[in-house]
């Protein structure tokens, strides 16, 4: 008689391992196949950790440049200029629980009811993500409100441009950049509402791509990356240059990680834990942790473009 043996195999994959693969198939959804590539889109390469509680601040730069006729012998005059910076804020932990019932598991299996529910939560993460970032640029252009001289008055802030077609702001906006890096290899990235641009690309043959659930455009007619987001209001442009884009994070990796059963990518820009379940109320929770924000260091380094009527 052939000698059986009922132990579990070594190699059997089984409920945990299931768990474990979905968890994994969530982490490199959101930073592999999308959070990387909105980085290489951006020119995003100061990816910076931070401590919760971080205060974020950005930086303006004022001074004035000295009369450079100085006579021979004579003292040369000073150029004095400073670096001020501007807190908007701490970088703090984001925390999100989703919750998936016996009674939806029952209807439409494990599996499935659990990568459904998956899915979504991937989709609302990476939109905070994006609404954080736009809440912030958004920020830094701002019209004059109220009337000079009288209390409540806000002066512009930023630098704009107008234009009457989206060619003619972009250009304009590419201009400013330049200026306001002094430097002729800045690379302009621009977001623009989809209303803006859609005219222009049903009658152009142009590629657009997608990054982190927001449509873009390589090098558009020579002047730029275009993201295209509905986060920027329709008959507004926002510009930036890429090399003013950083992207600060708390990481889940360490001491989060082991406490909370997270399961991480390599820098820990997420984590998260499924599979926990919740006897009082019969269902299986899903925990995802993060603490992304994209960031402008220099304020004045973005621009807003408004396209007027010709």
């Amino acid at each position: 008689m052939a000698n059986v043996t009922t132990e579990v195999e070594t190699n059997l994959i089984g409920k945990s391992q299931m768990a474990k693969v979905r968890e994994v198939d969530f982490i490199a959804q959101f930073t592999h196949a999308s959070l990387a590539k909105l980085l290489e889109v951006l020119g995003t390469t100061r990816k910076i950790p931070m401590q919760e509680g971080t205060t974020m601040y950005t930086y303006t730069t004022t001074g004035t440049l000295a009369n450079g006729n100085v006579p021979e012998g004579e003292i040369i005059p000073l150029s004095r200029y400073q670096r001020n910076k501007t807190a908007v804020g701490e970088i703090t932990l984001k925390k999100w629980r989703k919750a998936t019932s016996a009674e939806a598991i029952m209807k439409s299996g494990y599996d499935e009811a659990v990568r459904a529910t998956d899915a979504a939560l991937l989709k609302d993460v990476q939109k905070t993500v994006r609404t954080d970032f736009f809440t912030l640029l958004n920020g830094f252009v701002q019209e004059a409100s109220g009337t000079e001289g009288q209390a409540g008055y806000q002066p512009a802030v930023g630098t704009s441009v107008e234009g009457v077609t989206l060619q003619e702001v972009l250009a304009k906006s590419w201009a400013q950049l330049q200026v306001l890096f002094e430097d002729d290899t800045a690379a302009p990235v621009h977001f623009v509402n989809p209303i803006d641009i859609g005219d222009y690309l049903a009658t152009v043959n142009v590629t657009t791509q997608t990054a982190f659930g927001m449509n873009y455009i390589e090098d558009f007619i020579g002047l730029g990356t275009v993201i295209i987001t509905n986060r920027v209001t329709a008959g507004t442009v926002l510009s930036t240059a890429k090399e003013n884009i950083i992207l600060y994070y708390l990481s889940m990796n360490g001491d989060i990680a082991g406490k909370f059963g997270l399961s991480t990518d390599e820098l820990g820009y997420i984590g998260i834990n499924t599979d926990i379940p919740t006897t009082d109320r019969a269902q299986l929770e899903t925990l995802v942790m993060s603490g992304i924000q994209f960031f402008v260091e220099y304020a004045d380094g973005v621009v807003k473009g408004t396209l007027t009527e010709g």
